[in-house]
């Protein structure tokens, strides 16, 4: 839960700093609504206050959104766990190991019979995607 909070942080945070880069976005930005520091983190520190008053008066309102935030963070936890898998069989170094459209070995092709059941399903399965080969110029007759 905690990772989530600090990561909506800190990425919030970057974007924000981000214009400070880009000198076309100044101008732009100086049109727009301005931030008072002061006020901001006087609203912040009213609202954890107003938050922490919450679970003082309601404690099963809070004991239920720390469930939910846990729910979440495992389902994230597993979500960033299927995406580092995707992106890792798409972009990651190539291997000995059996591809589409290669023969086997008959010592490759007796260890994937022996591999256990259960380690083969735990990782998802994501179809590679195929890039193009440079094709060969046609003979001139």
């Amino acid at each position: 839960m905690w990772f989530l909070i600090k990561g909506t942080f800190w990425f919030s945070l970057v974007l924000v700093l981000l214009p400070f880069l880009d000198p076309s976005s100044s101008t732009t930005l100086d049109r727009g609504p301005k931030v008072d520091v002061g006020e901001t983190v006087s609203a912040a520190s009213e609202a954890f206050g107003y938050i922490s008053a919450l679970c003082v008066e309601k404690p099963d309102v809070c004991v239920k959104g720390a469930e939910t935030f846990v729910a979440l963070g495992h389902r994230a936890r597993e979500g960033a766990k299927i995406a580092y898998l995707f992106l890792d069989q798409q972009f990651a170094e190539p291997s000995d190991a059996v591809t589409t459209g290669t023969i086997a070995t008959a010592d490759q092709a007796a260890a994937v019979a022996t591999a256990e059941p259960a380690a083969v399903e735990a990782e998802p399965m994501f179809n590679k995607v195929p890039v193009p080969e440079k094709r060969i110029e046609p003979k001139a007759h």
